[in-house]
């Protein structure tokens, strides 16, 4: 009678994956019923009519290689003129009346001492010039 015991408790090595099937199942008609539902993200995108007063083209500061500054105005023809430090200082002041956020390139020939862009950028931050940038040129 023993025997007939064991016999009958043999260990099952299968998976009865049915019940699975069915929950995966109801899963899935359940996203596929409530995906429509859901709103998407609404995003206001800014439109064409409300964008702002076009870019103001930079003033180029340039540093020579003997150390002599120059100015040149893009938005008024772009014509280099020599200045000193104070006669810079003199025009960011006059052009920080008309423009606010006035952005100023400087660029120096690649002879002159990194002290002296420093100096010249130096000068520009005391004037609270917000947008300073260097001018390089690409490699051939």
């Amino acid at each position: 009678m023993n025997s007939n015991r064991r016999t009958s408790r043999r260990l099952m090595n299968e998976i009865n994956v049915v019940p699975y099937i069915d929950v995966m199942l109801v899963l899935l008609v359940i996203f596929m019923v409530t995906a429509p539902l859901m709103n998407p993200g609404q995003i206001d995108l800014p439109q064409v009519g409300e964008s702002l007063a076009p870019p103001v083209s930079p003033l180029e500061v340039v540093i020579k290689k003997d150390n002599s500054l120059a100015l040149r105005d893009h938005a008024r023809g772009g014509q280099e003129s020599r200045v000193t430090r104070d006669e810079l200082v003199a025009i960011l002041k006059g052009r920080e009346g008309e423009f606010a956020d006035q952005p100023v390139v400087i660029s120096a020939d690649k002879s002159v001492r990194y002290e002296e862009v420093i100096n010249v950028m130096d000068v520009l931050r005391q004037q609270q010039i917000k947008k300073v940038g260097l001018l390089t040129q690409a490699k051939k």
